[in-house]
């Protein structure tokens, strides 16, 4: 039987709002998103449960309908809007757009009469359905074929509201419901009930005259206060049943037939998913629900071969020559701490031919001619995230050349802000392609593979045909994502910079450095035992020790009942506890407790810091971190498994865990030192060369301090008589405008009032005019462009810099401002990574970089080495780019990570 599935979308997604943290829920342009998340994964739930055959969501046009036009207090009581609900109904219908599901609206009327007058069609054409709404008024639609879903506990829980089920909770049929809530009234409307009128003695009177209208004709029968009180209140009751009867005649422009359930639109599910960042959320939806419709265009057959050991050499022969694309598929081993797990199967593709091959079978001719194929520069090869790959086939001591494309950095110069670039989204993305895996050859979307004679088990069939399937994925892809890259600049980007560092990046992943794994066990046990007195000292200073000082519901009691201290930031869950806030509260209240418990927080966080490096010493002694080269919008580097780009410095504690990476050996024999060289004031420098300020320009060829040179500018003093407070000053609006700080935002950082802070910025801009002017230009080029660029050409798009939504808008001119710098200062890093590692193999020597932690890398430096060293990496780091002011690089050198900082 066809079901028509209707839901109230402003009814639901307000309460989505109300469940959800707003903290919580943001996009990094400062949009809140827990409404539409809460909606939207309430959906996919829904329709999974209920499997519609038709769909369609109402919404509300405003508070001016029929009813408001009756009765001017009609929902008048309602609180206003919260600000950062306001947007987000519009971005439950790019949802619903990009799901191809209809969304209703008509003047004058609400949501739930459209849902009435769709349920009336639906009835009449004998169709099921199902209601989502938290308004009671829809109650009266429910019958034998008609159920409600109604939320009650956010979105997330719901009561199938059965005739059976009202009735029991209320004592009257559906029919009846809105005679009885006429009576009772409904706050929600601002409807105001009977006095002395509970749904009980409602509910006897419709059992005695049957509904409202024999109520008021036997209105003298009934007997005691509540009697009179209705007789008293009767023209109100008749207006709360005009009000609240459900309009089953809307004029609407679509009507049941036109809502039946259809495919999805895949692109625009993947733009809008990417926009608000709902990345799990969209691998839900695509794992919960199948699209109506073919999901993929139409399939392509190729020719796929399990090779048997010994067919390798033909097999390649015969399909891979010099300039021919071949994409390559690595299956590999569990990874360990050191790394990825060893090679064990490989799927190849070209543009006709796919094949597999179990590399735990390969004769030595095989393996001689594989190797061959893969250290062979002029065969083109194409991977996906290549460096995992490559280091899985070194280990088994296959070497490779000719990487041509890696698909999902291209994927990344495409689109940066995009939150997933894994295969199967790429696929869908650029090739309308589903990468599962049928039973059946040949089913529509899915690669037709044509089996040789040889009898696979289900298992290595299974394995075959993946990654001949991923293959051809990524042969594909790359060509598409050739052409995604349209700008030269991108394209060299790729491959003069991109590419050769997956390189670069898998020999430092593979070094690893070495830990002082003694040391480290003792400061993890130290930072447990600080947490602990710091525990201690919380309870002490309260006489309590049952507080759980991660819960921030007790903090809460703590704080602002028990304590009494003065309120922090509102929230939807309470007065923030976050840390910020509590370090505010301190300052202002010196309260031990608050002492105590900034302490523990502390005492935490490097506790499980340390417990975190504790589980990456692999059995080499040394921590291999992973670097991630398509996280960071700006083309900054990330570090994971563990982030080694988070170790504190600024404080003693976060020095104390750099003394635990230390100069450590390799199979040639011991290393001498660490060597730490990183640029001083990049983002200044850049700023400098894209504004072209003369005073700027000026502080960096002089040579002198920057910060006193700015002061004494700013100040109008004499460098000498810059304090050490004017340059903090300067050094945070400096480095603040670069990042799009406000007057507000200097002002809470200095502790200083918004007046004086715009004051000194003011001056700032009169002293340094150049600076004012690319700030100001670089954003209006972006709004008209849609995206900024760095030095190399690295684009970042921005389409909220026309957003409509003013807190979108601001965020995205704040990105504005400091992409170009940022991405500039990661190019430049990356460049210098290039040009230190081939210098250092031009010179022989045996010492290698080991880390890159945002404007610094770590070498170990072999005995003998280090002044030759200390010169190539001052070089090659001070002609990464060709700035009018001179890069700075600075070098330290000693045992351990910290003894080098300079």
């Amino acid at each position: 039987m066809s079901r028509l599935l209707l839901l109230d979308g402003h009814s639901l997604a307000y309460r989505a709002f109300f469940a959800l943290p707003v903290e919580n829920f943001s996009t990094t342009t400062g949009q809140s998103t827990n409404a539409v998340y809460g909606f939207t994964s309430m959906l996919i739930n829904v329709l999974r449960d209920e499997a519609p055959t038709h769909v369609a969501v109402a919404f509300d046009i405003s508070r001016q309908t029929f009813r408001s036009a009756e009765y001017a207090e009609y929902k008048a009581g309602r609180a206003t809007t919260p600000g950062e609900f306001v947007g987000q109904v519009d971005l439950v219908k790019q949802i619903l757009d990009a799901l191809r599901i209809t969304h209703l609206e008509v003047e004058g009327y609400e949501a739930d009469d459209i849902i009435a007058t769709l349920t009336a069609q639906a009835r009449a054409e004998g169709m099921e359905v199902v209601i989502v709404s938290g308004d009671r008024d829809a109650f009266q639609l429910v019958d034998e074929g008609t159920l409600l879903l109604y939320p009650v506990r956010g979105v997330s829980e719901t009561w199938r509201m059965t005739p059976e089920k009202i009735e029991e909770k209320y004592g009257v049929r559906p029919e009846r419901y809105s005679d009885l809530a006429a009576m009772v009234g409904e706050s929600s409307d601002n409807l105001p009930g009977v006095p002395g009128v509970g749904p009980k003695t409602a509910a006897k009177w419709l059992g005695q005259f049957g509904d409202l209208a024999g109520i008021v004709d036997g209105a003298d029968q009934l007997p005691g206060k509540a009697g009179q009180a209705l007789r008293d209140h009767l023209p109100q009751v008749l207006r709360n049943r005009r009000l609240n009867q459900l309009v089953a005649d809307v004029p609407l422009e679509a009507g049941v037939a036109d809502l039946q359930a259809r495919g999805w639109d895949r692109e625009e599910v993947h733009r809008v998913f990417d926009g608000l960042e709902f990345r799990v959320l969209r691998e839900r939806l695509f794992a919960t629900l199948e699209s109506a419709e073919t999901e993929a265009e139409e399939g392509i057959e190729v020719e796929g071969t399990t090779l048997s050991p010994g067919e390798s050499a033909a097999w390649l022969s015969a399909h891979v020559g010099p300039g021919q694309r071949v994409a390559v598929v690595v299956h590999a081993g569990p990874r360990t701490p050191a790394g990825p797990g060893e090679a064990t199967a490989l799927g190849l593709a070209g543009a006709e031919h796919a094949a597999y091959l179990d590399l735990l079978e390969v004769t030595e001719a095989d393996e001689a001619a594989l190797a061959a194929f893969l250290r062979d520069p002029a065969c083109p090869k194409v991977l996906h995230d290549a460096k995992g790959q490559v280091s899985s086939l070194q280990l088994r001591g296959l070497d490779v050349e000719g990487v041509v494309s890696d698909t999902a950095l291209a994927a990344y110069l495409v689109r940066p802000d995009q939150r997933s670039y894994d295969l199967a989204d790429l696929s869908l993305r650029y090739l309308r392609r589903e990468l599962r895996l049928e039973e059946e050859a040949g089913e529509e979307g899915t690669l037709d593979l044509a089996w040789g004679e040889a009898e696979e088990e289900p298992g290595d069939r299974a394995a075959a045909r993946s990654a001949m399937v991923h293959a051809r994925a990524v042969h594909d892809l790359s060509l598409a994502l050739d052409t995604e890259l349209a700008e030269e600049a991108e394209r060299r980007l790729l491959a003069e910079v991109e590419l050769p560092l997956v390189g670069v990046l898998r020999r430092m992943e593979q070094a690893g450095i070495a830990v002082d794994l003694p040391a480290l066990e003792a400061l993890e046990g130290e930072f447990g035992d600080a947490m602990e007195q710091a525990q201690l000292d919380a309870w002490e200073s309260l006489g309590d020790d049952t507080v759980n000082l991660g819960s921030p519901k007790q903090l809460q009691v703590v704080l602002f009942e028990t304590l009494g201290l003065p309120k922090t930031r509102r929230t939807k869950t309470g007065y923030t506890t976050d840390a910020d806030a509590l370090a505010g509260l301190y300052a202002q209240t010196e309260h031990p407790f608050l002492e105590a418990l900034l302490r523990h927080r502390d005492k935490a966080r490097l506790r499980v810091t340390a417990e975190g490096l504790l589980k990456s010493v692999a059995d080499d002694g040394r921590i291999h971190t992973t670097y991630q080269q398509t996280i960071a919008a700006t083309g900054r580097l990330s570090s994971t498994e563990p982030n080694l780009q988070n170790i504190p410095i600024r404080t003693e504690e976060g020095r104390r865990l750099r003394e635990i990476f230390v100069v450590g050996a390799d199979a040639d024999g011991p290393y001498e030192a660490l060597m730490s060289a990183d640029y001083s004031q990049i983002e200044m420098r850049i700023m400098a060369h894209l504004s072209g300020d003369e005073g700027l320009t000026e502080a960096f060829r002089s040579g002198e301090d920057l910060h006193r040179f700015v002061g004494s500018r700013v100040f109008s003093v004499a460098p000498d008589d810059v304090t050490p407070e004017m340059r903090s000053k300067v050094k945070a609006m400096s480095y603040g405008l670069a990042y799009g700080l406000s007057a507000f935002g200097l002002s809470k950082q200095l502790g200083i009032a918004t007046a004086e802070a715009k004051e000194l910025m003011d001056e700032y801009f009169e002293r340094f005019g150049g600076v004012r002017d690319y700030l100001r230009d670089i954003v209006g080029e972006a709004r008209r462009s849609g995206f900024t660029e760095t030095l190399l050409g690295r684009r970042r798009y921005l389409p909220d810099l026309t957003s409509d939504n003013r807190q979108r808008r601001e965020m995205a001119e704040r990105m504005a401002l400091n992409a170009p710098i940022q991405g500039s200062a990661a190019d430049l890093i990356k460049v210098a990574m290039l040009r230190t590692e081939r210098a250092l193999t031009e010179a022989g020597v045996r010492s290698r970089m080991l880390l890159q932690v945002h404007d610094e890398l770590v070498l170990e430096i072999a005995p003998g080495e280090r002044d030759l060293v200390e010169s190539v990496v001052r070089e090659q780091m001070g002609a990464a780019a060709d700035l009018t002011v001179p890069l700075d690089v600075s070098v330290g050198v000693g045992r351990t990570w910290h003894d080098a900082a300079h």
